[in-house]
């Protein structure tokens, strides 16, 4: 049995029973691979009940205000595929009358739709014979085949696409590329996959050369900077707060925060309340300061890790543009002030 058609046997007996698969609405497919781009089924699953719930088609999600969109996604991380997701939606169906791109090409051209993407969507909706080469797609080729191009290089995208594509059936792209991500996702994982029960053993020439866990290879470091928030939850006389929309361009970009002070380094709590100080003492009659949390919570994205720390700020008399904490609660956060705001600690 040949290596496509022992990943397809090996799959139908294995495969996860996932609500994106028992379909071929490209709307609910092309949803699935928005979430799970850089994240796990089991966290992208409650979110896509949660849209196809509240949003059953692309009108529904088209018609949406942002703010609900990103609410929605609220947890789930690199916001802009949400902001992308939604501003996709809308074009598909004023510009579209609703209905999807029938192939690859034409897939491609959407905002927040790329190759990998537009492949899944066209091979699972349409039958389209092209492949899917995401990281689990990398590791099981590379593995399989020996492959010892940097995954992270410019080249090795053409390189296993080209690979892929020769091993593709062409009568049965769509179920071809589901057993092999999930082969990648389930059985020929990062860290120590049991070789010993692997259908592909016998083939697999990592596993011969004994460099099942020097493969798939990947030199290029992601850099990663590191920043230092200080938020500063101010309270009034009704214990009303203050939040700010995010709308500059970086991460988080259209959610809400609290009003933030970022320092170059971290410093101690002492100069923050000089910096609260400095900054608001001018504006508003400051009774009390107070850190509500002793260490920095360290939120970690992709590029970026971020050092949070929380301080309350009691002032005289009633801000301006403040609101309730019930009222606040419904605006989208990011998570880990969302986490902290829930906590309730101010």
């Amino acid at each position: 049995m040949n290596f496509s058609n022992s990943l397809i046997q090996w799959y139908l007996k294995n495969k996860r029973n996932l609500p994106w698969r028992n379909t071929q609405n490209p709307y609910h497919i092309w949803l699935s691979e928005i979430m799970l781009q850089q994240t796990r089924v089991a966290q992208g699953l409650p979110y896509f009940l949660s849209f196809t719930d509240s949003f059953p088609t692309v009108f529904d999600l088209a018609n949406a205000d942002e703010e609900q969109v990103l609410k929605l996604w609220q947890g789930l991380g690199y916001y802009s595929r949400a902001r992308n997701l939604h501003g996709t939606a809308k074009y598909v169906a004023s510009e579209l009358g609703g209905i999807f791109p029938d192939n690859y090409n034409d897939l491609l051209k959407l905002k927040g739709v790329g190759e990998y993407t537009a492949a899944a969507i066209a091979s699972f909706s349409y039958d389209e014979a092209v492949p899917v080469v995401d990281g689990n797609v990398f590791r099981v080729l590379s593995r399989y085949f020996d492959v010892e191009t940097d995954i992270a290089s410019s080249g090795a995208k053409k390189e296993f696409t080209e690979l892929a594509k020769e091993l593709i059936p062409k009568d049965k792209p769509a179920i071809f590329n589901q057993a092999i991500m999930e082969f990648g996702a389930l059985q020929c994982v990062p860290k120590n996959p049991n070789c010993e029960i692997c259908v592909l053993n016998s083939g697999c020439l990592a596993l011969k050369y004994n460099k099942v866990s020097e493969l798939p290879v990947k030199l290029k470091k992601t850099k990663v900077r590191n920043r230092y928030f200080n938020y500063i939850i101010f309270s009034d006389e009704n214990q009303d707060l203050i939040i700010r929309k995010r709308i500059e361009k970086g991460i988080w970009h259209n959610l809400y925060e609290f009003p933030l002070l970022e320092t170059e380094a971290d410093t101690d709590i002492l100069n923050v309340f000089d910096l609260i100080h400095n900054k608001y003492g001018e504006k508003i009659e400051i009774l009390s300061i107070k850190p509500l949390n002793e260490s920095r919570i360290i939120h970690k994205l992709s590029h970026q890790h971020l050092h949070i720390r929380f301080f309350k700020v009691v002032v005289k008399g009633i801000l301006e543009g403040a609101i309730s904490y019930e009222s606040m609660i419904s605006y989208p956060f990011p998570i880990v002030i969302y986490n902290f705001i829930e906590k309730k600690m101010f």
